[in-house]
């Protein structure tokens, strides 16, 4: 059995409401509840909320509320892992086979139901904990600086300042899309940045975090254009 778990609290400071603000004429977790249901792997698709409102949304869309997630569990400081461990242990309480779960974030409305697919390829590939989505820096980390405090700048990796930027180390980040993973990896707490993960890459130009209000603006104008180019 492989099971989706999208984790969306209802306290969202900097967006108030974020998980189902309308974002291009549906709430934003329909985009992931809809790449889910298009990938035509999971038996359920659970939705992870404290919330009421976000609850009823998620049934409207034909995800699952099976449960209530603790308050202890919704708050600014939780991580996503202990989320998704207090999911498959709710699962593995009602005798569910779950053989692999993948949580997918609530407010990633650039995720391909194919880019799923190859993500439990993967995880399937080899013994491996975890598989997630992964992009590449759009310029090199290693000749990134900061401003002082008085005004000026300073280089956080000075030593290479002279180094050309083809000479330099590929740098990837978290595309903060999906992660799937195995039960075991997720109630025992394993790292996800460790050896034991297997990266999915994808293009840069579909990744977008949506955090404060510049990044919504953003990811409505990239997602209308690919819609168009679509079309």
């Amino acid at each position: 059995m492989k099971v989706a778990v999208i984790p969306a609290r209802g306290g969202s400071k900097r967006i108030p409401r974020k998980n189902i603000k309308d974002f291009c004429g549906r709430p934003m977790i329909a985009w992931s509840i809809i790449a889910a249901q298009k990938s035509g792997l999971f038996d359920h698709i659970i939705v992870s909320t404290e919330d009421a409102e976000i609850a009823q949304v998620a049934r409207e869309w034909r995800a699952e509320t099976p449960f209530t997630r603790p308050t202890d569990l919704a708050d600014d400081h939780t991580g996503t892992t202990p989320v998704v461990a207090h999911a498959v242990e709710w699962m593995q309480d009602q005798g569910w086979p779950v053989e692999a779960v993948c949580c997918l974030y609530p407010a990633s409305p650039f995720i391909h139901a194919e880019d799923i697919r190859a993500g439990l390829d993967l995880l399937q590939s080899g013994d491996w904990a975890y598989a997630f989505t992964v992009t590449d820096f759009p310029a090199p980390i290693f000749r990134s600086f900061r401003q002082l405090p008085e005004g000026g700048v300073e280089m956080f990796f000075p030593e290479h300042a002279l180094t050309r930027s083809q000479d330099l180390p590929e740098a990837l980040h978290d595309a903060a899309q999906f992660y799937w993973g195995t039960p075991e990896a997720w109630r025992s707490g394993k790292p996800m940045f460790a050896p034991h993960t297997i990266p999915l890459r994808i293009p840069r130009w579909r990744v977008q975090d949506i955090d404060n209000e510049d990044d919504w603006v953003r990811a409505t104008h990239l997602f209308r254009l690919l819609e168009l180019h679509k079309g």
